[in-house]
Parts: C-alpha cells; structure tokens; sequence
C-alpha cells in the first residue's frame, strides 16, 4: 500500500497548537482544513479550532472578511461587538466585516468549533 492515502486520519493527528491566538488566553489546537488559493472563489480558509477549558481566541476584527462560527460541541463566551453571550452546540455566530470578535470557554469541557472566513466584494455593502 506504498504511497496510497491512508483510509482515515484522525484530527488528533491533524491538530496543531496557537498559543495566545489573537492575544487570548492559553494555547488552542487549530488545523486548516481549507486554504483558497489566490484568485479563486469560495471561502478564504475553513479551519477546525478546540479551545480547551480556559483558553480563548482574543478580541480582534478583520477588513471586509466576513468570518463565521460554527459551535461543534462545548460552550463558551463570545464576544461580538460589545455585546457578551452565551453560546452552545450548534450556534452559527456570524462576525461582519470590521466587527470586533473573541470566544472564551469558561467551561469545564473543549469548545470545538468551524471557522469559516469570506471575503466581502468591494461593491457589496458591509453587513
């Protein structure tokens, strides 16, 4: 079976560390799934990201880059221009372009979650 893909990877296996990810607390375990290449359509990056109890992605904004939260499993805080709440399995939290974003898991289990990030074309209006 020389040179053939393996059947299935486990992202144990896959999973990298971010320590302080944009300024947050800890070390975060992160794999691109997806990295678009210049000039083709689609999503900027698709990335898989666990926060362990404890860690958080800093408070941080982007250019005219919409980027979408996906909650897979766990809880945590998130924080979305100003505003403080909860979310949980299954929440799709969207941050609009220029917004200012962070998550903490303030819980006792991972926080695991889909990041997706787009590009907003020049003429379409933000938000």
């Amino acid at each position: 079976m020389s040179g053939a893909a393996r059947p299935v990877v486990n992202l144990r296996e896959l999973f990298a560390p971010k320590e302080h990810d944009h300024g947050g607390h800890g070390t975060i375990l992160a794999h691109r799934i997806l990295a678009r290449g210049a000039g083709s359509p689609g999503a900027s990056f698709i990335d898989l990201a666990v926060l362990p109890p404890g860690t958080s992605i800093g408070r941080h904004r982007h250019g005219r880059d919409r980027e979408t939260y996906v909650v897979l499993s766990g809880s945590g805080v998130m924080l979305r221009d100003g505003a403080e709440f909860r979310v949980t399995a299954g929440d799709v939290v969207v941050n609009e372009p220029y917004g200012e974003h962070g998550l903490s898991n303030d819980s006792t289990g991972d926080l695991a979650l889909l990041v997706f990030e787009e590009e907003v074309p020049d003429d379409l209006p933000a938000g």
